[in-house]
C-alpha cells in the first residue's frame, strides 16, 4: 500500500514538473518570484526604518509580477486567475500613481518653502 502511494506521488510530480515543463512554466516561476520578491523588498525597507513602510519598489514588483502572472493565466485559460491578476494589477498601478502624485506634491511644497526662505534671507540682508 505505502509503495503504491509513493509511486502515485512520484508519477504525479514527474508529470507536473518534468512532462509538462515548457517555457510557459519558466515564465510562471519568474512571475511568481517577482510577485513574491515584493514582500522581501517591503520587509527589508521596514526593518531599515524600524516601522512598516511600503517602498515604490514594492509596487513595481507587484505590477511586473502581476502582469507576468496575468499573461501566464491567459495562456493557461484560467478565468479565476485571469480576473484576480487583472484586478490586482489595476490596484497596484493605482497605488503607484497615488504615491508618485503625493511625492510630486511634496516636492512642489519643498521648492516653495525654499524659495520663501531665500526671499526672506534677501529681505533680511537688505535691511
Amino acid at each position: 500500500m505505502l509503495v503504491n502511494a509513493v509511486h502515485i506521488v512520484e508519477k504525479f510530480f514527474t508529470n507536473v514538473f518534468v512532462n509538462q515543463f515548457d517555457w510557459w512554466i519558466v515564465l510562471g516561476f519568474i512571475a511568481q518570484l517577482m510577485f513574491t520578491g515584493r514582500f522581501l523588498v517591503q520587509w527589508i525597507a521596514s526593518e531599515k526604518q524600524g516601522r512598516s513602510v511600503i517602498p515604490i519598489a514594492f509596487w513595481l514588483f507587484s505590477i511586473v509580477g502581476g502582469l507576468l502572472l496575468f499573461v501566464y493565466a491567459l495562456h493557461r485559460v484560467d478565468p479565476v486567475f485571469i480576473v484576480g491578476q487583472a484586478f490586482g494589477v489595476f490596484v497596484y498601478g493605482r497605488n503607484l500613481y497615488l504615491v508618485m502624485k503625493e511625492r510630486e506634491q511634496l516636492r512642489g511644497r519643498g521648492s516653495k518653502s525654499k524659495s520663501k526662505r531665500a526671499a526672506a534671507r534677501k529681505a533680511f540682508a537688505k535691511s
